[in-house]
């Protein structure tokens, strides 16, 4: 009869070396789409590594005259990183869109080619859950109209919202409270707004806010100190990635 060794010892796990590393930042473009669709993505850490798990995913859009850079920029992987590494939050994945046609035709079909191209395609290339519940859209400025425009048209897709110094579109805003009757109530999104008090677009931002109050739509209101530039949102990027992570550590 074969005899085999008794080990003497408890074998120990080694945790994984990436548990400590920052996750990482690839750029991409879908050049199926015209204009092509340009894109960086935040994978977090061992993204790689852990092939079996699937991640929530967020789209965070930039302003206007600004790049698919901003967020990143201005603090949004940093802040992530230090909420992964921490283990104050669960992993999950960003998208970062350009959108610098928004000075040409081009600039009105983004919304279509970030729905109908470049969503799929992530869902497709990278390990997300497709599904709303783990989907998030957020933006600051001409980001945050986008935002508030697909978040409340495509419920199917997102199930939260950030509207960060909200610049509506002009075209949109007698458009808010059908998009929100015409939400189905388990579906009704849920929502973070914020603003400074010196920014040109308080007041058609307030005008939102009451909307989304007479529809008793979950939201948190923010009204802060500063103006309508990056030194504001800068001063707030780890406060808005900290209640999006909250928004799946706390479903």
């Amino acid at each position: 009869m074969p005899t085999f060794a008794i080990p003497t010892e408890t074998p120990t796990i080694t945790p994984m070396a990436c548990l400590s590393q920052p996750g990482v930042v690839e750029a991409g473009a879908l050049e199926s789409t015209n204009p092509s669709q340009a894109y960086f993505i935040y994978l977090p850490p061992c993204y790689a590594e852990r092939s079996d798990k699937r991640y929530p995913v967020l789209y965070l859009l930039h302003g206007l005259t600004y790049d698919a850079d901003q967020w990143i920029r201005l603090g949004a992987v940093d802040a992530v990183d230090d909420l992964i590494l921490s283990g104050e939050t669960m992993p999950f994945i960003i998208v970062f869109p350009d959108d610098h046609y928004w000075y040409t035709p081009a600039g009105t079909t983004f919304g279509s080619r970030l729905v109908g191209e470049l969503i799929p395609y992530i869902d497709q290339t990278y390990r997300t859950i497709p599904d709303p519940r783990f989907r998030a859209i957020g933006g600051m400025s001409r980001g945050a109209g986008w935002a508030l425009q697909l978040g409340l048209t495509r419920p199917d897709l997102f199930s939260i919202i950030g509207l960060h110094s909200l610049a509506v579109f002009q075209r949109d805003a007698s458009k808010v409270d059908d998009w929100i009757q015409a939400i189905p109530p388990a579906s009704r999104p849920r929502i973070f707004m914020d603003i400074g008090e010196d920014d040109q677009e308080l007041v058609s931002t307030q005008q939102i806010e009451s909307i989304f109050t007479q529809f008793d739509i979950p939201h948190e209101w923010h009204l802060y100190s500063g103006d309508h530039t990056e030194e504001y949102w800068s001063a707030h990027v780890e406060e808005y990635i900290r209640w999006y992570a909250e928004q799946w550590n706390n479903p």
